[in-house]
C-alpha cells in the first residue's frame, strides 16, 4: 500500500463510511434514476475520494500519482480485453466459433449441457490460466449451443463463468494464482494444494447442481428443433469445417505452453481473419478489418444476430473506459488511506480463525467493489489482515487460500470490475442476470467460511507450535 506523507492524517473510519455511503449514493442515483452510464459514475466518484483526500491535506499530485498507479496496475488487464475483442470478431467471421457451435449442437445432449460447459471451460482455463481466454472461445461457444437448445442465457453463462473461474483460480498458469501466492509469501504448489481443500468439493457440488438442473428442468422445456434450426442456418451463413477448429486449438495448445497471453490472443485473431478470408469469401480487406469493428451479418435468423453480430476491438473501447476509471478510484482510496483505515478496524475485530477468514474475504470484495480489479482485491485481501494471521499463529497459507476466495472468485460478481464486465461483454448477459448462476463461486465462499469457523484445515505455525498440542479448539463463534 502506499504510504502517507507525514503531514497528512488516515481517514477516520466515519469518514471512510461516509465516503461509502456516498458511492453507493452516486452508482444508485447515476444508473438507476438517471440512467447515466456507469462510467460517469464511476469518474464522478474519483472527485468525492480526492475530497477526503484534501480534507485531509494530500496534494493533488499525490492523488493524481495514486489515480495512475492504480491504472497502470490493471492495463494488462485492458490489453488482454481489446485484443479478446478483435479475436471474438474473427473467430465468428472467419467460422471457427460457428464450427464450434455446430459440432457441438451435433453430438451434446441438451440435458448434460450445462454439466458439459461447466466442465469444459473448467478444463479450457485449468489449461491455459485465463477466465478471460476460456470465455471469450469456449464460452463463447457453449452460449451458442445453450441458446440453441433454448436453456436460458443466464444459467448457460453461470455454468461458463463458474468452470471459466476454476482454472483462473486453481492453475499454475493463472496470473492471479501466482501473484497471490507472491503476496502472501506462499510457494505456489503449496497455495494450490490449500485450495483444493475448497475448490475440490465446490467443484463437485457444483457439478451436482448443474447436472439435477440439467435432468429436472431442461428435460421439460427443451425444443431440440431449435437447435436443428440453428445447425441449418450456421450451414447457410458459414463454411463448417472440423479444419476451422485448429485455430481454436492451436490458441489453447500455446497458453497451454505459458506463452504470454496478448500475443498469443492476437495470433489467433490473425487467424480468424486468415479463415474469414480463406474459408468465407470475406475480402482480405474487410478481414482485417472485422478485428477493429467486430463480425456483422444480415439474417432473418434471430439466432445468428443475437449470438454473431458481436466482437471487435471497438466493442470493448466502453468497457475499456469504465475498467481505467474502476481502477483509478482504487489507486486514490490507497493513495488518500482508505484502505490502510479499513485495515486497521479489521485487525482489532479479527481475533479467530472465523472472523479472520471473513475478514480476508471482505477485504477482497472491497478490493473488487471499489477498487474494480481482480489485482486490486487479492492486494487488499492479503494486505488487510496478513498481520493478524501472523500474529495469531497461522499458518500463511490459510491466508492465501482466503484471499483467492474473497478476491479472485469475487471479482465477475460486481459489475463494474474487470471481470464482470469482460463475462457481461463477451456473453452477452448482465452481471445481476447471470450473478444466481455462480454456484461454484458461492460455493467456494461458502466453504471457506465454514471451514474459518469451524477451524477446519486451520494450519499453525512454528510460532504458534504450543497450540497444536493443547485440545483442538471448538468451533469458533461470530
Amino acid at each position: 500500500m502506499s504510504a502517507i506523507k507525514a503531514s497528512a492524517r488516515l481517514p477516520s473510519m466515519t469518514e471512510v463510511l461516509a465516503v461509502m455511503i456516498g458511492f453507493i449514493a452516486i452508482m444508485f442515483l447515476s444508473i438507476n434514476v438517471l440512467g447515466l452510464p456507469i462510467q460517469l459514475a464511476l469518474f464522478a466518484s474519483w472527485f468525492l475520494v480526492m475530497a477526503l483526500g484534501l480534507k485531509l491535506k494530500i496534494s493533488y499530485d499525490d492523488m493524481q500519482k495514486g489515480l495512475i498507479d492504480g491504472i497502470h496496475n490493471g492495463m494488462e488487464a485492458v490489453l488482454v480485453l481489446t485484443t479478446v475483442g478483435a479475436l471474438i470478431g474473427t473467430w465468428i467471421a472467419g467460422g471457427i466459433v460457428p464450427s464450434i457451435i455446430y459440432y457441438g449442437l451435433m453430438v451434446m445432449n441438451p440435458q448434460i449441457f450445462l454439466l458439459a460447459a461447466f466442465v469444459i471451460c473448467a478444463l479450457t482455463s485449468l489449461a491455459t490460466g485465463t477466465s478471460f481466454g476460456t470465455a471469450g472461445t469456449a464460452g463463447v461457444a457453449m452460449m451458442g449451443i445453450g441458446h440453441s437448445f433454448g436453456i436460458p442465457l443466464p444459467l448457460v453463462a453461470g455454468a461458463v463463468i463458474s468452470g471459466a473461474y476454476v482454472g483462473d483460480k486453481m492453475s499454475p498458469l493463472s496470473d492471479t494464482t501466482v501473484m497471490t501466492a507472491s503476496l502472501c509469501k506462499v510457494s505456489l504448489v503449496d497455495h494450490i494444494r490449500s485450495m483444493m481443500l475448497v475448490s475440490a468439493p465446490a467443484i463437485l457440488i457444483a457439478s451436482i447442481l448443474f447436472v439435477v438442473v440439467g435432468f429436472f428442468y431442461i428435460s421439460g422445456d427443451v425444443d431440440t428443433s431449435r437447435a436443428t434450426m440453428a445447425m441449418q442456418a450456421l450451414e447457410n451463413h458459414f463454411t463448417i469445417s472440423p479444419w476451422l477448429l485448429m485455430p481454436a486449438v492451436i490458441v489453447i495448445a500455446l497458453l497451454t505452453r505459458r506463452f504470454p497471453a496478448i500475443p498469443v490472443i492476437t495470433f489467433g485473431a490473425v487467424l480468424g481473419s486468415l479463415c474469414a478470408w480463406w474459408a468465407q469469401g470475406v475480402g482480405p480487406i474487410d478481414a482485417i478489418r472485422i478485428a477493429y469493428v467486430g463480425n456483422a451479418i444480415q439474417s432473418d435468423v434471430e439466432f445468428l444476430n443475437t449470438l454473431l453480430n458481436r466482437g471487435g476491438i471497438e466493442s470493448m473501447l466502453s468497457v475499456v473506459a469504465l475498467i481505467l476509471f474502476a481502477l483509478g478510484l482504487g489507486g486514490l482510496m490507497d493513495r488518500v488511506g482508505i484502505l490502510k483505515t479499513i485495515s486497521n478496524g479489521f485487525l482489532r475485530w479479527a481475533n479467530n480463525p472465523g472472523r479472520l477468514t471473513l475478514s480476508t474475504m471482505l477485504g477482497g470484495f472491497f478490493g473488487n467493489f471499489f477498487g474494480g480489479a481482480a489485482y486490486v482485491s487479492l492486494i487488499t485481501a492479503s494486505t488487510i489482515t496478513e498481520k493478524s494471521y501472523d500474529d495469531q499463529g497461522i499458518d500463511r497459507r490459510v491466508l492465501s487460500r482466503n484471499a483467492e476466495a474473497g478476491g479472485t472468485v469475487t471479482t465477475p460478481m460486481v459489475p463494474w470490475t474487470d471481470g464482470g464486465v469482460f463475462m457481461a461483454t463477451t456473453l452477452g448477459v448482465s452481471t445481476m442476470a447471470y450473478l444466481p448462476f455462480l454456484w461454484y463461486h458461492m460455493l467456494v465462499i461458502a466453504i471457506s467460511l465454514f471451514y474459518g469457523y469451524a477451524n477446519i484445515a486451520i494450519w499453525r505455525t512454528k510460532v504458534d507450535q504450543d497450540s497444536i498440542d493443547q485440545p483442538s479448539p471448538q468451533p469458533a463463534s461470530f
